[in-house]
């Protein structure tokens, strides 16, 4: 056994994030909406071609901020898979919204699209599809129920950054969009994250709610003398200090990416006949699909050997980790009426899915570690 643990996720310094970083301290400006702030907004906006892009303290509060802007009420109810993280649900029921639990496809993992336009009622005010792993979901199909029903899309993007459908980016199909940019995805600051606003017409009311609910952006730009609480809102703008960090990682996007895609094709390569060996599922990625490579997941053919194998690496030293819990058969997702059986695919996958380790500084000798590992297991 190893004396040093591979561990699952490790956040990486790439680039110029600390030279960054002692020049905002230079600048005397650590409060939100500095340069490097706006460095990053601009960056997004030009490589995406949004509208507009705002940094936020995390992809929970650009979550946050996409349901006020929606003005979701109490009584609206928004669609939402149930195999994603907590976030996705939280930020609508914080606004009084009922969560409607749509199931997962059983190949990308992604929100079912043949099961969506049966979840919809005359109250449904949103539809939020998860990019899961990175990996588009058939937007044009939800695009085009929520069109016919009027519906909005959010998309949440938290594992997507820089992933395309169809050519398109992901993040610019919805009316909006949220991205994380936590430690553990491809552009990290440790905790932040963005919101991507695809609808210019929610731009200037999305500075106001992210301003605390005032017109303080207006007055910086010198078009009001002073500026006001004109509405709802809260402390959504990350330190600029933060902003350096990012701004160093986006600057590095294309490498990032190539490492892990680089990552990636080695696990799925050299995995390929262990994994049919055992009846053990690697990811399917659409034809018309470019993922954004934000991990690498199996599937066991069931949770008792799932368990043995994450046992079997750790004591290899080696971690590696389930996800999501289903959320309709959470505490939360029950009382909100959620029954097993409700999302058969999240019930079952969930039960089955392992994430390998995965970051941008993980070494060829630590990944041939991790695949020998997996060769040397017998169930």
């Amino acid at each position: 056994m190893s004396d040093a643990l591979i561990r699952f996720n490790k956040p990486t310094v790439i680039g110029n994030e600390l030279q960054y970083m002692q020049e905002a301290i230079a600048n005397g400006h650590l409060s939100g909406d500095g340069p490097f702030t706006k460095r990053c907004h601009a960056l997004l906006e030009q490589t995406l071609g949004v509208p507009k892009a705002l940094l936020t303290t995390s992809c929970t509060h650009a979550l946050e901020m996409a349901a006020i802007l929606l003005d979701i009420q109490a009584g609206d109810e928004v669609i939402i898979p149930s195999f994603t993280f907590v976030s996705t649900v939280n930020a609508f029921v914080l606004r009084g919204a009922k969560p409607v639990f749509a199931d997962v496809r059983a190949d990308t993992l992604n929100l079912d699209e043949t099961r969506l336009e049966e979840l919809i009622t005359e109250r449904t005010k949103a539809i939020v599809p998860v990019h899961y792993a990175g990996v588009a979901c058939e937007m044009d199909t939800i695009l085009d129920i929520a069109r016919r029903h009027q519906i909005a899309v959010v998309e949440d993007n938290a594992h997507g950054l820089f992933g395309k459908y169809r050519g398109r980016y992901l993040g610019t199909l919805g009316v909006m969009a949220t991205q994380s940019f936590h430690e553990t995805k491809n552009f990290t600051c440790g905790e932040g994250g963005a919101l991507l606003i695809n609808d210019p017409a929610l731009v200037e009311r999305a500075e106001i709610v992210r301003e605390k609910g005032t017109n303080r952006s207006r007055f910086f730009r010198g078009q009001v003398d002073k500026y006001t609480w004109v509405d709802i809102g809260s402390s959504y703008l990350p330190s600029d200090l933060l902003a350096a960090f990012l701004y160093g990682q986006l600057e590095q996007a294309e490498e990032i990416q190539r490492r892990r895609q680089y990552i990636w094709e080695i696990y799925h390569r050299l995995l390929a006949d262990w994994a049919a060996a055992w009846d053990i599922r690697q990811p399917v990625i659409p034809d018309d699909v470019e993922q954004a490579y934000h991990m690498y997941y199996i599937l066991l053919p069931s949770l008792q050997m799932r368990t043995k194998l994450i046992e079997h690496l750790r004591n290899h030293d080696i971690k590696a980790v389930f996800h999501y819990l289903p959320l309709h058969l959470s505490d939360m997702g029950r009382r909100f009426g959620g029954q097993e059986g409700d999302c058969p695919v999240t019930e079952d996958v969930s039960n089955r899915l392992l994430r390998l380790p995965f970051y941008n500084t993980l070494s060829s000798e630590e990944q041939e570690r991790i695949i020998d590992a997996l060769h040397q297991f017998r169930p």
